[in-house]
């Protein structure tokens, strides 16, 4: 495992980092983010704003330890959907609103890429 040090507010925290396909990716507060390591230029980050509402995919290649919801089932909004370990760590992905699990394409056990879909809910 590589780890890097992310200064922020003055603060510095050593965070653990993951070099895959010319980038550099590391999870840190709750958000995984990515660099591109021949500029140092932010390619793109877990920001909310940045994903299509309902559909979950990992924010890193890594392996799905668990699966909490089936096709059919209503969720809430911060419901834990999908938990998979990658870098060494433990990641919850969450449902990022209310509705219906349409489609479940994560397996426990599974080895996902980064930004597989893993689960689509759709509106109520």
């Amino acid at each position: 495992m590589n780890w890097v040090e992310v200064e922020f507010q003055g603060q510095k925290y050593r965070v653990p980092a993951m070099k895959y396909q010319g980038r550099l990716w590391f999870h840190w507060q709750g958000e995984t983010h990515v660099l591109e390591l021949s500029t140092g230029a932010r390619a793109k980050s877990g920001d909310k704003s940045s994903r299509q509402p309902g559909v979950i995919v990992a924010p890193m290649p890594g392996k799905i330890t668990r699966v909490a919801v089936k096709k059919g089932e209503a969720v809430t909004q911060g419901q834990p959907l999908i938990v998979m370990e990658a870098m060494k760590m433990e990641y919850t992905l969450e449902a990022d609103r209310d509705g219906k699990v349409e489609e479940v394409s994560a397996q426990t056990g599974a080895q996902v890429a980064l930004g597989q879909i893993l689960v689509r809910v759709g509106e109520k």
